[in-house]
C-alpha cells in the first residue's frame, strides 16, 4: 500500500534534480523509476488517499494528492528563483530571466513526460469535468511561473528589454537572443482561460507589445524631430526609409509576427505622417532635378500615410503638363526661327508659292515676332516629326518615372494621362484650332507609312507604330485624324507609295483596337478597292488582247473606287482629254459600262498621273522621262504641235480652269522644261511658254509632279470643313438615339448624354449641340413638352 506521502517522497529527489540539474539531464534508470513510482501510486486501489472522489470512482482515478504536492514544490522553487532575480538589473537580469526560463521549460517538458500516467488518467478526468484549475503537468508549470514569477519580475524585466532595444536602435551591438527568449516567454504563458491547452498573445501584447510600441513611438518622434530641422529633406527621407527596414527585421529577429502591423504603423505615424507636409514641399525640387532615386524614396514614405500621396499626384501633373507645353513651344519657336529665316532671305519664286501676283516678286521681310506668330499658328509650318517626337519625348520620360519611382501606381498614371491629354490638346500649336494635333498626327503617321520613309525598313517600325498610338490616345479630335489618315492613306494607295502592305495593315489593326470596328471600316474598304480595280485592269488587258486592240493602247492603269469609301471630291476643273489618251480613254469607258449596267464614272483627273517620253533635246541622245500630272501632260503634249503658247491658247486647248492651270505651268517653268517670254509672272499679261529645247538634267528620270502649296492649304481647308459638317451629323444622330432610348429628357442631362457618347471621337461644343438640337426640333424629330422650355419629347 503506497499512501501519497510516500510516493512523494520517493519522487521529490528526482524533482529536484530535474529542476536544479537540468543541464546534466536524468539516467533512464532512474527515469523509470519515478515514472514507476508514479504509475504505481496512481493505480493502488487500496490507497490511503483521502481522495474520496477517486475511491467512489475506482482506482485508477488516484492523483489529487500527488498533483497538489508537485503544484507546492513548483511554487516553492520558483519563489527560490525570484529571490535571487531581485538582485539583477538590466542586462544580467535578461540574462537571468532567459537562463531560468530556459532551464525550467526543459524540466517541465521532463516532469511532464514522469507524470505522464497522471496526465492521461486524473489531469484529464479533472479537466473533462470542467475543473479549469487543474492543468497538464507542462502547462501547471507554466501557470506557476507566470502567477509568481513573472508577475514579480515583469515590469524590470520589460524596462530591460526597453532600454536594450533602445541600445541597439543606437547602434550599439546586443544579444537579440535574450529578448527572442523573453519575447516566447511571454507568448508561451499567454493561455486560454477556457482552453489551458490552447495559447493566446494576451499576456505578449498586454505586458511586452504595449509598453514596446509606446517606446518607438516616442523614441522616433524625438529623433525624427531632431534629425529632420538639422538635416536635407533628401537626408531625413533615407533615414526614415532605413528606420523602417530595421524595424521590419526588428520583428523578423526577436518580436512575434502579430507585433509588425502596430509596430510598422507606429513607426510611419512618427517618421511620415508627422512630417509629410515638409516631405511634399520637397517633391517640386526632386522633380526639377530628375532625381529619380529620390523620388522612389519618397513615394515609398508616403504611400505608407493616408492621402500622402494626393498632392504629389497634383504636383506631378502639373509638371508633366508644363514640361509637354514647354517642349511644343520649343518645336513652334523652331518654326517660328525657320520662318523668319527664309522670310528675311530671297523670295520664293512665285510658282513655287503658288503666289501669281507680280507685286509678290520683290523679296518681303516679316517681323520675326509676326513669323513666330504665323508658325505657332499653322500647323503647315510645323515639322509633324519634331512635334510628334516632342510629345512622346515627354511621355516617355514620366511614363518611365511612374513605372520606376512611382511603381506604376493607378493614381500617378492617372495624373500623367490627364496631363498628357492637356498638352497634347491644348499648347501652342492648337491655339488657332484644337484640331492640329491629330492633323500632325496623320501626317506624321503618312511620313512613317510612304516609301520615303527610312524608319519603314527598320526593325523597329512596330515600335514607332505602338509610340504613335501612345499620342492618338490622348488626342481628343479622333474624328480629324481618322479624316486626315483617310486622305494621306487614299493618297498612297492611288499614288503607290505605301512601304508596306504589312505596316499599313498593322496601323488599321492599332486602330481598330482602339476605336472598334466602325472607327477602320472604310479605311479597310479602300484595300479592298484596290484588290478589285487590279482584277479590272486584268480583264481589260485580256479583253483587248482578244480584240486585237493591244496593239494600239497606250500602257495604261486604271483604279476604280467607290465614292462611299474614298475621301475623294469631282475635279474642280475641266480637262479636254488629249487626242493621245482619247482612244484609251473611250475603250476603257465602254468596257466598263458593258460589265457594270447602269454605274456613272468620274474621273479624278487631279490624282491622274503618267510618263512622258521626250527626243526633242539638244542635250541628250536617248532623250528623257518625264513623271507628270495629267494637267501636266495636256499641257506638254500641245508642245508635238508648236514649240510657244500663250496662256490663253493653253487654256483654250486644254480646258483646264485658269486656277489651277497657271501653278501648273509654274512648276515647268521652275523645272526648265519651259521658259516664259514677255513677263515674269505665269498670269502675267502677254506672257508666252516657250519649250526649252536646251532643258538638261543628270537624271533621265525626271519628277514633274511636284506637289503644289496652295492645293495643299485647300484641301487641308476642304477637309476641316468636312469634319465639321460630319460632326454635325453625329450630333444630331446622338441626339436621336438618346431621344429614342429615353422619350422624354431635360435639356441639361440630354446635353451631359450627348456629350458622353461622343467624346471617345471628339468633344463636342455646347452651343454646336444646342444648334443641332433646335435643328432637330424644325425637322419634328424632337419637339418640346407642354408646359417646359427645357423638357423634350421624342417624335417617333
Amino acid at each position: 500500500m503506497t499512501d501519497a506521502n510516500q510516493a512523494w517522497e520517493e519522487l521529490r529527489p528526482g524533482v529536484d534534480r530535474i529542476l536544479n540539474k537540468w543541464e546534466e539531464g536524468i539516467h533512464p534508470n532512474e527515469y523509470m523509476t519515478l515514472y514507476t513510482t508514479t504509475y504505481n501510486y496512481c493505480t493502488n486501489s487500496r490507497s490511503t488517499s483521502t481522495d474520496h472522489r477517486a475511491e467512489q470512482k475506482g482506482a485508477n482515478l488516484i492523483g489529487g494528492e500527488l498533483y497538489a504536492e508537485l503544484k507546492r514544490h513548483l511554487e516553492q522553487h520558483l519563489q527560490s528563483i525570484t529571490d535571487q532575480g531581485a538582485s539583477h538589473m538590466d542586462d544580467s537580469l535578461l540574462v537571468f530571466f532567459t537562463k531560468n526560463w530556459t532551464k525550467f521549460t526543459v524540466s517541465a517538458a521532463t516532469l511532464n513526460h514522469i507524470f505522464g500516467y497522471l496526465n492521461r488518467h486524473w489531469v484529464k478526468r479533472e479537466i473533462d469535468e470542467g475543473h479549469k484549475t487543474i492543468y497538464e503537468i507542462y502547462i501547471l508549470a507554466l501557470v506557476s511561473w507566470r502567477d509568481h514569477l513573472f508577475q514579480r519580475l515583469q515590469e524590470k524585466v520589460i524596462k530591460a528589454v526597453l532600454k536594450t532595444i533602445a541600445k541597439q536602435r543606437n547602434g550599439e551591438t546586443i544579444d537579440t537572443g535574450l529578448i527572442k527568449t523573453v519575447v516566447e516567454s511571454y507568448v508561451s504563458i499567454g493561455l486560454d482561460e477556457n482552453d489551458s491547452r490552447k495559447s493566446t498573445l494576451e499576456i505578449y501584447k498586454t505586458y511586452f507589445e504595449a509598453p514596446f510600441i509606446e517606446a518607438t513611438e516616442a523614441y522616433y518622434k524625438a529623433e525624427s524631430e531632431i534629425f529632420i530641422t538639422q538635416n536635407p529633406i533628401t537626408e531625413y527621407m533615407k533615414k526614415a526609409e532605413a528606420r523602417l527596414k530595421e524595424e521590419e527585421k526588428r520583428v523578423e529577429m526577436y518580436l512575434n509576427p502579430a507585433t509588425q502591423k502596430g509596430l510598422i504603423t507606429t513607426c510611419e505615424s512618427a517618421l511620415v505622417k508627422n512630417h509629410t507636409t515638409a516631405i511634399q514641399d520637397e517633391f517640386q525640387t526632386l522633380l526639377d532635378n530628375d532625381r529619380l532615386e529620390d523620388l522612389s524614396r519618397m513615394y515609398g514614405l508616403l504611400c505608407r500615410v493616408p492621402d500622402g500621396l494626393d498632392r504629389l499626384r497634383t504636383i506631378f501633373e502639373a509638371h508633366v503638363r508644363k514640361q509637354g507645353l514647354h517642349a511644343v513651344e520649343k518645336v513652334a519657336e523652331s518654326a517660328a526661327a525657320a520662318a523668319a529665316a527664309a522670310a528675311a532671305g530671297t523670295a520664293t519664286p512665285p510658282n513655287e508659292r503658288g503666289d501669281d501676283d507680280e507685286e509678290d516678286e520683290a523679296p518681303k521681310k516679316k517681323p520675326a515676332s509676326a513669323a513666330k506668330k504665323a508658325a505657332g499658328a499653322d500647323s503647315a509650318e510645323i515639322d509633324p516629326k519634331l512635334y510628334v517626337d516632342s510629345l512622346l519625348l515627354v511621355h516617355k520620360k514620366y511614363a518611365e518615372l511612374v513605372q520606376t519611382a512611382f511603381r506604376g501606381e493607378s493614381g500617378f498614371v492617372a495624373s500623367l494621362d490627364k496631363a498628357c491629354r492637356e498638352f497634347v490638346n491644348r499648347n501652342v500649336v492648337c491655339k488657332s484650332s484644337s484640331s492640329k494635333s491629330p492633323e500632325l498626327l496623320a501626317r506624321y503617321c503618312d511620313s512613317l507609312l510612304r516609301k520615303t520613309s527610312k524608319m519603314a525598313e527598320d526593325n523597329e517600325f512596330e515600335d514607332v507604330l505602338n509610340s504613335v498610338m501612345t499620342v492618338f490616345k490622348y488626342v481628343e479630335d479622333k474624328d480629324v485624324f481618322q479624316k486626315f489618315y483617310s486622305n494621306y492613306l487614299a493618297k498612297r494607295l492611288v499614288n503607290g507609295t505605301s512601304s508596306s502592305d504589312d505596316g499599313e495593315t498593322s496601323m488599321l489593326t492599332k486602330l481598330k483596337d482602339a476605336c472598334g470596328h466602325e472607327y477602320t471600316n472604310k479605311l479597310q474598304r479602300m484595300f479592298t478597292d484596290m484588290g478589285v480595280s487590279k482584277d479590272l485592269n486584268d480583264s481589260f488587258k485580256e479583253q483587248m488582247e482578244r480584240t486585237h486592240e493591244k496593239d494600239d493602247l497606250i500602257d495604261f492603269g486604271v483604279l476604280v473606287l467607290n465614292t462611299s469609301s474614298w475621301p475623294f471630291q469631282p475635279p474642280k476643273s475641266g480637262l479636254n482629254i488629249p487626242d493621245d489618251l482619247l482612244k484609251t480613254y473611250e475603250r476603257f469607258q465602254r468596257f466598263y459600262q458593258n460589265k457594270h449596267s447602269g454605274r456613272k464614272l468620274t474621273w479624278l483627273f487631279q490624282f491622274c498621273k503618267g510618263e512622258l517620253k521626250t527626243n526633242y533635246t539638244r542635250a541628250s541622245k536617248t532623250g528623257y522621262t518625264f513623271q507628270v500630272s495629267t494637267y501636266q501632260m495636256a499641257v506638254l503634249l500641245m508642245y508635238n504641235s508648236a514649240t510657244s503658247y500663250a496662256l490663253d491658247e493653253l487654256l483654250g486647248t486644254t480646258g483646264i480652269g485658269k486656277e489651277v492651270l497657271v501653278p501648273t505651268v509654274g512648276l515647268l517653268v521652275k523645272a526648265k522644261v519651259l521658259s516664259m517670254e514677255g513677263g515674269s509672272s505665269p498670269s502675267a499679261p502677254g506672257v508666252r511658254f516657250v519649250l526649252n529645247e536646251d532643258f538638261k538634267s543628270k537624271k533621265v528620270r525626271i519628277n514633274l509632279n511636284l506637289p503644289i502649296k496652295t492645293e495643299q492649304k485647300a484641301e487641308s481647308s476642304e477637309t476641316h470643313r468636312t469634319i465639321e459638317e460630319d460632326r454635325k451629323l453625329l450630333i444630331q444622330a446622338a441626339i436621336v438615339r438618346v431621344m429614342k432610348t429615353r422619350k422624354t429628357l431635360k435639356h441639361v442631362t440630354l446635353v451631359s448624354e450627348v456629350l458622353t457618347q461622343l467624346q471617345s471621337r471628339f468633344k463636342p461644343q455646347v452651343p454646336d449641340i444646342k444648334k443641332c438640337i433646335d435643328i432637330l426640333l424644325e425637322k419634328e424629330y424632337i419637339e418640346r413638352a407642354d408646359g417646359s422650355k427645357d423638357t423634350y419629347n421624342y417624335v417617333a
